[in-house]
């Protein structure tokens, strides 16, 4: 078993950002992406994020999974502040209680699905059986038990994405960031894709937040926050 994170001072909440910004310099410019930005995500949610390109949702989630730092303001995971993590300590925060899964699959062609769905966990020194049958589990979860020993190249595009989101599961990470995972697939894999997410969330409880384009997919989402130019304008019930 995974050890727990620290409690949280509101144990409601899965992560929280407070008066977050992120500025980046280009030549003699700041590009400013946002400025003091606030979110709660709670244990358990699913948000959609959603907002025009540009509007700071990929950076956001970058900074949430611990894959960029901020230029000011807090993230806390628990009592945790990131920002008081090493490299290695940040590291470690993304391969226990992080999954990522993006619009391109990006698994390792030259390895079997299983293989891809072990990798993250063989990477924090789970041992090869145990990381086996942990594989095994998560690929049942989305269906594809019978494509375990198939290659990236053998599996069809919905297939990929579902073994990315089996990869993403591999350690039962407490969040789930999501890139536009159904952004290279059509209807009826996204569909799939989307009803899994949901499942997975009410199955096991799994806190999601994931950006969309799709309006279509923030019906499967608990609460939809929108950006517009690096500012949050509302979080609202999904219809």
């Amino acid at each position: 078993m995974q050890p727990a994170p620290p409690d949280s001072p509101d144990d409601s909440l899965a992560i929280s950002a407070r008066g977050l910004s992120k500025r980046f310099q280009s030549g003699n410019r700041e590009l400013v992406v946002f400025e003091n930005l606030d979110l709660d995500v709670a244990r358990g949610e699913r948000v959609a994020l959603t907002g025009e390109s540009g509007a700071g949702k990929s950076t956001l989630l970058y900074l949430l999974g611990g894959l960029d730092r901020p230029s000011g303001g807090k993230i806390y995971f628990g009592h945790k502040d990131l920002s008081t993590l090493s490299d290695q300590e940040l590291a470690d925060y993304r391969n226990r209680y992080i999954g990522f899964v993006w619009q391109n699959h990006s698994l390792l062609p030259e390895f079997t699905a299983i293989e891809n769905v072990m990798m993250p966990m063989l990477i924090r020194g789970v041992k090869a059986e145990e990381a086996e049958h942990a594989a095994r589990e998560r690929l049942d979860e989305v269906g594809l038990q019978d494509r375990a020993s198939h290659r990236s190249g053998e599996l069809s595009g919905g297939e990929q994405q579902r073994v990315a989101l089996a990869r993403a599961l591999a350690g039962r990470p407490q969040i789930l960031l999501a890139d536009e995972p159904t952004g290279n697939l059509d209807t009826k894999n996204s569909e799939i894709v989307l009803e899994m997410l949901r499942r997975l969330n009410k199955d096991l409880g799994q806190t999601i937040v994931m950006i969309t384009h799709n309006p279509e997919a923030t019906t499967y989402f608990d609460r939809v926050v929108h950006m517009r130019d690096g500012v949050i304008v509302d979080g609202v019930p999904a219809d």
